[in-house]
């Protein structure tokens, strides 16, 4: 699996309770633009209607080499999910609270796949600790790496 493109702040704004791998239901202009890496998913967003999951938000810039039917950058696309998995996480997001929202795009065997996540949002003092964590960890390397040199 080749990754086009990660949300970066999914991480850092969100605990990650469980994620999913979604096919996208997309337009030949558009999986021209994603193999290029033109695409963008952190402003996007999953809803679900009438049992169906949809991503909103997704930014997949025009391929320039396309004619003039080209594609809406910012166009709700559908999801491809099994019906085990829908019910699973609306039940989820209902009961508990829950967030959807995209991790990565990713090239799996010439196939366009996404993969989501079920997640609650954090609190300004779970995002301190995070940023405290993460120097941390920065500090033990730089450590790590002046030792060995």
């Amino acid at each position: 699996m080749k990754i086009i493109t990660k949300n970066k702040r999914a991480t850092f704004e969100y605990f990650i309770e469980q994620t999913f791998t979604a096919g996208i239901q997309l337009k030949g202009s558009e999986v021209k633009s994603i193999r290029d890496g033109k695409v963008s998913i952190n402003e996007a967003y999953v809803t679900f209607r009438n049992g169906e999951a949809f991503i909103l938000n997704m930014h997949i810039a025009k391929f320039m080499q396309s004619s003039i039917f080209n594609h809406e950058e910012t166009r709700t696309r559908k999801l491809l999910l099994n019906r085990h998995e829908i019910n699973k996480i609306i039940t989820a997001k209902e009961q508990k609270g829950y967030t959807v929202i995209p991790l990565t795009v990713e090239l799996h065997q010439g196939l366009i796949k996404v993969t989501i996540a079920l997640a609650k949002g954090k609190k300004l003092h779970d995002k301190r600790e995070s940023i405290k964590e993460r120097d941390i960890k920065r500090e033990q390397l730089s450590a790590l790496k002046g030792r060995y040199k």
